[in-house]
């Protein structure tokens, strides 16, 4: 227990006034402390309210914080008590391949269309049916329309997704009116189709207050509902605009611009002033509005980590490449949420390299491996594949699949390896950044040492690394990030010690790779 920091006596006070709030809280602030507070700050006035959480498990912490005036929940837990118990039965029905879904709405295997050189199998449409419908789903739309779409890998262009979209919104339509029937239905139920019912109805929650956890990363549908409850409920809107790394599947940050007090949390408790040093460097790059200070008791280190608890990758394919290394050097390792979205990549792969075409929503289009080569080589739409190109050449898929055969529950684990989007609101004694994070390709033009100069650094990419770096709480191996101690935008410290007064050993600098993305967290 501490004593409340300023920053946090500021928001218990503005809270009480019943305006509505921002609280920008960076990472290991005293987020949940703070929440806390403030809603015994309620019970004391005799009000009432919900705390909403991204997920299940974040919720049930907080209902063992926060008093009994508060109900801690989810979104999805709210739209289920009002809409999703009555279709439990479809809920409780058994998975099927998403081909025979579509063949049950009418997508027959003769069904296929030419999109360029490729060609949309009967597979690919029954999966891109499906797909529309969720987006659909989370998106704030009365009607599913054109832009749900999903493009498809090897298939991005304009004129190719318009000619795709012809074909797959009348099935799609035609799905969200067969989810429409409680008891009967060929599209299997799920958790995102009653929030969605829930939202369109204009639901009205009744309590004093709501309060929005993670609200950097809030679907809009979520938005939707939450924002009409603002004329009879205190909206306190609390998460990190730096950490809103799920764009790109929908989400958006629902904290900037919103008419409401701003207040923020500053000081971390997770680590120390020179980490925090480093983690401003990011939210200067995003323009974040706020600047992190860390904790003076804590003593936090930057350099290099032989073994560190935990190594944090950029992309799945990332991931899959430490996982192989670290069993080389006869580590325990754990992969955290589990092997199975590697291994359905790496069994795809396989599937590829057999001649055979796969289900794989990200490989699907291609038939045989090397199209797929060709396509993340030659592509620049395809760029972010090329790690797995290189990895599975290298390795083999028999060899990934043995690996991923060979991991440890993280609670015996030497070492834990993760995506970014996996790692969010966790933390480690020690971290290591992963070599498949780069920099931005150069720019065409010299400075004046000859040298290119490097290329401005994508936002969402800040924004991971920013996320990455916050993980640690006593020693952080910047790794594949340290490209930006030669960026322009990295200012690094002119002196060579930390703000700790300790030297910072950083890794070795790397030169911008031509690959920025790889397949991501999904």
């Amino acid at each position: 227990m501490h004593l409340p920091t300023p920053e946090q006596s500021a928001a218990a006070e503005a809270f009480p006034t019943g305006s509505h709030l921002v609280i920008q809280a960076g990472a290991g602030t005293g987020k949940t402390t703070t929440l806390a507070m403030l809603a015994r700050t309620a019970r004391r006035q005799g009000r009432s309210g919900r705390y909403i959480a991204f997920n299940r498990a974040v919720a049930r912490h907080a209902a063992r914080t926060f008093p009994a005036e508060v109900a801690c929940g989810t979104a999805h837990a709210l739209a289920y008590t009002a809409v999703g118990r009555r279709y439990q039965a479809r809920m409780n029905a058994p998975r099927q391949a998403g081909w025979r879904t579509g063949a049950a709405l009418g997508i027959d295997e003769d069904m296929t269309m030419r999109a360029g050189a490729r060609k949309v199998t009967h597979k690919a449409l029954s999966y891109t049916v499906l797909r529309t419908v969720t987006r659909f789903c989370q998106s704030a739309d009365r009607d599913i329309g054109p832009h749900h779409v999903p493009p498809l890998r090897g298939a991005e262009s304009e004129p190719l997704h318009a000619q795709l979209t012809e074909l797959v919104l009348p099935y799609a339509r035609k799905a969200w009116a067969d989810l429409q029937h409680p008891d009967r239905g060929v599209v299997r139920f799920e958790h995102d189709h009653y929030l969605k019912m829930w939202a369109l109805r204009e639901p009205v929650i009744p309590a004093d207050f709501l309060l929005l956890d993670e609200a950097q990363d809030t679907n809009p549908v979520v938005e939707q509902v939450l924002t009409a409850q603002r004329d009879h409920a205190q909206l306190v809107l609390v998460g990190d605009s730096a950490q809103a790394i799920y764009g790109w599947r929908g989400a958006r940050d629902v904290m900037t611009g919103f008419d409401g007090g701003q207040l923020s949390l500053s000081r971390s408790f997770r680590f120390g002033p020179a980490l925090a040093a480093e983690a401003n460097r990011w939210l200067t790059i995003v323009g974040a509005p706020i600047r992190l200070t860390g904790s003076p008791l804590l003593h936090t280190e930057l350099r290099a980590v032989r073994a560190p608890e935990a190594i944090l990758c950029r992309t799945n394919v990332g991931a899959m490449v430490e996982v192989i290394r670290q069993l080389e050097a006869d580590r325990r390792v754990a992969l955290a949420g589990g092997g199975e979205a590697l291994s359905a990549l790496a069994r795809a792969a396989h599937d590829l390299e057999a001649g055979r075409r796969t289900g794989h929503p990200e490989l699907m289009l291609f038939e045989t491996w090397g199209e797929l080569r060709e396509y993340a080589e030659c592509d620049p739409a395809g760029r972010d594949l090329l790690p797995l190109v290189e990895v599975v050449d290298e390795h083999g898929t028999e060899a990934l699949l043995r690996a991923l055969d060979q991991l440890s529950p993280e609670d015996s684990a030497d070492v834990t390896v993760s995506t970014v989007h996996r790692a969010k609101g966790r933390e480690w004694a020690s971290v290591r950044i992963a070599d498949d994070f780069t920099g931005p390709d150069d720019l065409d033009e010299a400075g004046e040492d000859g040298a290119p100069l490097p290329g401005p650094i994508d936002i969402d990419e800040a924004r991971l690394a920013y996320v990455a770096v916050t993980r640690a709480r006593s020693l952080l191996d910047i790794g594949g990030l340290s490209w930006i101690n030669s960026h322009p935008a990295g200012d690094p410290l002119p002196h060579p010690h930390s703000a700790e007064g300790n030297p910072v050993e950083h890794a070795p600098e790397r030169t911008a790779s031509a690959t920025k993305r790889g397949v991501r967290d999904r």
